[in-house]
């Protein structure tokens, strides 16, 4: 008897790999192959609504000191990065939680609560790079390319050998498909795009004038900070803390820069 699993899993290959065939696009900045359906201009509507939601939804400070300190720096990290050919537009969010954003179409949105954990101008500068290499990267089209190729080739394997199974082997063929592709292709890459978005991040910040090594006394504060409060690696999105350190210090030692923080 043919094992309907396999028949799925083998079917969602073939269609991925038709898709990576039609999809591919080489990105200097990465010295990498990316696959994308899509731009960041083709997200531009759903980055707007998002901007929206969060503009909505958040509580918008009014702090001129804490506004002028995130002009400041990621205008500097704009032009290291190359992208001062658009507007921008900058909001601090009145948010203890450390993080900030930068939406496709120009948005960048900053947490009080990063402010605050960033003591320097140098530690702010490495999440705003971060964040900036996402951008520069096209790592937001790639995840949604990657999450629409997926779906669409486990829909298809499903639709194939529907009639064939009973529906309790066609639901666990299913599950057994969308765990599998979340584990081994969406979450991998996912990973991927962090530990690039670090490195091209302190690219821009010794572009941008600041001092690279600032970014791994930032992230090990973000460590302690969070510690306790994470899923293991391989059910995670973003690296752990152990991985990520342990790749940006070996990033900083090779460029010379671990002297510079």
């Amino acid at each position: 008897m043919r094992n309907p699993v396999r028949r799925i899993a083998r079917t969602t290959t073939t269609l991925a790999a038709a898709g990576v065939l039609a999809g591919c696009a080489y990105n200097e900045d990465l010295g990498r192959s990316q696959f994308l359906l899509v731009d960041d201009a083709a997200l531009a509507g759903a980055a707007e609504q998002a901007w929206g939601e969060a503009l909505g939804a958040g509580k918008v400070s009014t702090n001129r000191a804490a506004i002028a300190r995130v002009e400041r720096v990621a205008k500097r990290l704009i032009e290291a990065a190359g992208l001062g050919d658009r507007p921008w537009q900058y909001v601090v969010f009145e948010d203890p939680q450390a993080n900030a954003f930068v939406l496709p179409g120009g948005r960048i949105g900053v947490n009080t609560g990063l402010l605050a954990l960033a003591r320097t101008d140098d530690q702010l500068a490495a999440v705003i790079g971060h964040e900036l290499a996402h951008s520069v990267a096209n790592h937001a089209a790639e995840r949604y390319s990657q999450t629409a190729a997926t779906q669409t080739a486990l829909q298809v394997g499903q639709a194939a050998l529907g009639g064939r199974m009973s529906p309790q082997t066609a639901q666990a063929a299913a599950a057994f498909g969308g765990l599998g592709a979340q584990l081994g292709l969406l979450m991998p890459f996912s990973r991927r795009h962090e530990l690039e978005a670090d490195r091209l991040g302190v690219d821009y910040m010794a572009r941008a004038g600041y001092r690279p090594g600032e970014a791994l006394e930032l992230w090990r504060t973000m460590a302690r900070e969070g510690a306790g409060g994470r899923p293991p690696q391989f059910l995670s999105t973003h690296p752990s803390e152990a991985t990520r350190l342990a790749e940006l210090e070996r990033y900083l030692a090779s460029r010379g820069w671990l002297e510079a923080g």
